[in-house]
């Protein structure tokens, strides 16, 4: 059920021209991590037209802080975006993480650097290359964060010992 509803997010992104970067636990799945997710976090294009296209779809999705108490105050608009570096928000189709930056790959376009053409049912889309994810994980240092990163680290010896063949 959860990679529906991925699907549906990271489909309605590409639909909207939104540029973006799959990050976190849905690139860590990407590339054969066992954990996992209940949200997509994705790095986004802080361009004013990018904002624009996001914040529109995020308004249609009924998009609210998650963690904060139902009913407060909140205009999802290109203002809240751009001065929240990291927002997280529970929406109709489910929860996504937005970040203008990555911890230990940079911004938007250091994250398009980092990162891979995939493809998840019918949507292509960009995520994080597993080097690139584990930099991440290891400049982030929450302890799920270092768990996982054992993980993230087995999953990339077996990718480099299945190339050397």
């Amino acid at each position: 059920m959860a990679s529906n509803m991925f699907e549906e997010i990271l489909a309605a992104l590409g639909a909207h021209e939104v540029r973006f970067v799959a990050i976190g636990g849905v690139a860590a799945t990407i590339h054969g991590s066992a954990r996992f997710t209940n949200d997509i976090d994705i790095c986004y294009d802080t361009a004013q037209d990018n904002l624009e296209r996001l914040v529109r779809l995020l308004t249609g999705w009924h998009a609210y802080l998650r963690g904060v108490e139902p009913g407060l105050p909140f205009i999802m608009d290109v203002r809240a975006i751009r001065t929240t570096p990291i927002m997280t928000l529970t929406t109709d189709v489910g929860a996504i993480d937005l970040l203008n930056r990555v911890p230990g790959v940079g911004d938007y376009g250091a994250a398009v650097a980092a990162s891979e053409l995939v493809k998840i049912g019918s949507v292509e889309f960009r995520a994080l290359r597993l080097e690139s994810l584990i930099a991440s994980k290891r400049a982030v240092r929450r302890p799920r964060d270092m768990e996982h990163l054992i993980e993230l680290e087995a999953l990339l010896a077996l990718r480099k010992r299945s190339k050397s063949k």
